[in-house]
């Protein structure tokens, strides 16, 4: 995967900055992008538009050599790292080797991110080396346009989370019901024996998650409650999987809303307003329409429909009370932004959620999300899932 880097490329060159850097580990999702290397420990990345140079440990050198998308990979005993430690102890060693390498690269002058480590950007100041804060995000603007080869990670790691969102649904079609909780192989069926499901399906397919959504009733009710504790019929089931592909690093999302039983007329309100507010949102993703503008309408459903939503009411604490949706790539949250706030017009290769949902904790919650990909005339869904209340 060779990213377009041509904006980053212009913003250096207007703002005579020599390079761009990095100081982080590949978790770090800019610096997997800039280098092409993962990484667990802090490494450095120097992108200029000529080259990419990267300073990495003797543990991670020859690595480095064969895995980074990279020009030039130097390593710290390369600038005698050990006799400067000797010298002038651990911390201002490190320094003056990133100096040494910077300097043998031509940057003198660089900007970074906002995470860049603030100690080593005070060192490196004190050598005549200039580090800046892009806070306009280029990188993470390039990120957020997708290559051909990116659309495909996210697609398969969207099939893996469809394979685990079916095997969380199985377990809920397969429960049975007692005294109103939902039971499977003799024991009351758990938020937590659901997660478990998940994440089993999940490593069968190459892909992990550091946590996941099932969450029952009022626990719903809340975006990002996690849920916990036995399932309850009749109930709304919010399913919210967001899974990184381990050998692409590239994330997927989806969220369904299950119902085992009978649900509420008021539940059944919440979710037939919602499906419609989702076709809504699709209906305006195109390029050229900013996040705002996607937002705006799947927020006129619901407030056609009586529900407040925090763009007639930024105080309401039920209602629709989070954005319609977001980019998703190296991270699962990035840009560009499907909100309010997000003056973005969307452009082919941005993959975003379409994520609208009502809560309330009297009814509970009810949330229906997909994922797409921008396209020359309007959007592929790179979803495959069913979109269906009640669990049978």
């Amino acid at each position: 995967m060779d990213p377009d880097l041509s904006a980053l490329d212009s913003f250096l060159d207007d703002a005579g900055h020599d390079g761009y850097l990095l100081h982080a580990g590949s978790d770090l999702a800019d610096q997997y992008y800039l280098s092409g290397f993962d990484a667990p420990d802090p490494f450095v990345t120097l992108y200029t538009p000529e080259e990419t140079a990267l300073l990495v440990s003797g543990l991670e050198y020859g690595r480095a050599k064969n895995e980074a998308r990279a020009d030039a990979v130097k390593r710290h005993a390369d600038y005698d790292l050990r006799e400067k430690a000797a010298e002038y102890g651990r911390e201002e060693a490190r320094i003056r080797v990133l100096a040494e390498f910077l300097a043998e690269f031509g940057a003198t002058d660089v900007a970074t991110n906002e995470r860049f480590p603030l100690g080593v950007a005070d060192g490196l100041r004190e050598h005549d080396i200039s580090v800046t804060a892009d806070r306009d995000d280029h990188v993470g603007d390039a990120r957020a346009v997708k290559t051909d080869a990116e659309v495909e990670h996210v697609r398969e790691a969207q099939q893996a989370n469809e394979a685990s969102m079916r095997a969380a649904e199985d377990l809920l079609r397969e429960a049975t019901v007692e005294d109103g909780v939902l039971h499977y192989e003799g024991a009351p069926l758990t938020s937590e024996r659901v997660k478990e499901e998940i994440e089993v399906t999940l490593l069968r397919h190459g892909c992990a998650l550091d946590e996941t959504i099932v969450a029952c009733g009022a626990d719903a009710a809340e975006p990002h409650n996690r849920g916990s504790g036995p399932l309850h019929a009749d109930e709304p089931i919010v399913v919210d999987i967001f899974p990184r592909d381990k050998e692409s690093h590239y994330h997927a999302d989806m969220t369904r809303t299950f119902v085992k039983g009978t649900p509420s007329d008021e539940a059944r309100e919440f979710y037939d307003v919602t499906e419609a507010a989702f076709e809504a949102a699709f209906d305006a993703l195109e390029p050229g329409a900013t996040g705002r503008e996607v937002h705006a309408a799947a927020c006129e459903v619901y407030e056609d429909a009586g529900y407040p939503t925090l763009r007639s009411d930024p105080s309401t604490e039920t209602g629709f009370i989070h954005s319609t949706g977001h980019g998703v790539g190296l991270e699962v949250h990035e840009g560009p932004g499907v909100s309010d706030s997000s003056e973005t017009e969307l452009e082919p290769g941005h993959v975003v959620t379409i994520e609208p949902g009502l809560y309330d904790p009297d009814v509970g919650g009810v949330r229906i999300e997909d994922i797409a990909v921008v396209t020359e005339d309007g959007y592929e869904d790179l979803t495959d899932y069913r979109v269906e209340f009640v669990v049978e």
